[in-house]
């Protein structure tokens, strides 16, 4: 197991393929973080299909699960979204992305999909996080009731539940997904809080 100092090291290495842990970097420190449970995961993989399906050429941009995004240089901050979309403005495709273990580029969606063992305190922080680095939208996904909250800022959020749909915004123009889509009525996951 590296120790807090090797991993913000090892981070930090221009040639490092994969941080050696799953980790963020905030305020410089490192936190080790979990990776996505298996329900969780599925989830993910569902959005971003979805999202590959509406742009499969990727015109619009790149949709990644899991990158550690470099959000703040100083103070290092250093953030994992579950799924993320850069747009072409942001990152060209035409342009390279280094081998390092972070990518310099803030993303224009970032998606949280919450487990059991998540703080409200700290995903409000990740969101308010996101939007002061320059992140253009945020969603955060709460499996167990099914609910995707829709954040355009800080402030400004919509609640979409199990019979509504969630839009790209000015982010992603024209995609759509029915939660019923993403939620899939199968008997995998967590039983829904009526």
């Amino acid at each position: 197991m590296s120790t807090a100092a090797e991993l913000e090291t090892e981070a930090e290495s221009p040639t490092l393929d994969e941080p050696a842990e799953h980790y963020e970097v905030v305020n410089g420190q490192v936190l080790e973080e979990p990776p996505l449970g298996a329900y969780e995961g599925r989830l993910a993989s569902r959005l971003v299909r979805s999202m590959i399906l509406f742009d499969p050429s990727g015109a619009l941009g790149e949709v990644v699960e899991e990158i550690l995004f470099i959000l703040e240089q100083d103070p290092r901050l250093r953030r994992r979204p579950d799924v993320a979309f850069v747009s072409q403005e942001r990152w060209p495709r035409s342009r390279p992305v280094d081998r390092e273990a972070a990518w310099d580029v803030v993303p224009d969606l970032a998606v949280e999909i919450t487990s059991p063992t998540d703080l409200i305190d700290d995903l409000i922080d990740k969101v308010e996080e996101y939007f002061r680095a320059g992140v253009r939208l945020v969603w955060v996904i709460f499996p167990k009731h099914r609910k995707i909250y829709a954040y355009q800022s800080p402030v400004n959020v919509r609640v979409a539940s199990i019979d509504d749909e969630v839009d790209g915004g000015d982010v992603l123009p024209g995609f759509r997904l029915p939660l019923t889509k993403l939620f899939e009525t199968t008997n995998d996951g967590p039983t829904p809080v009526a």
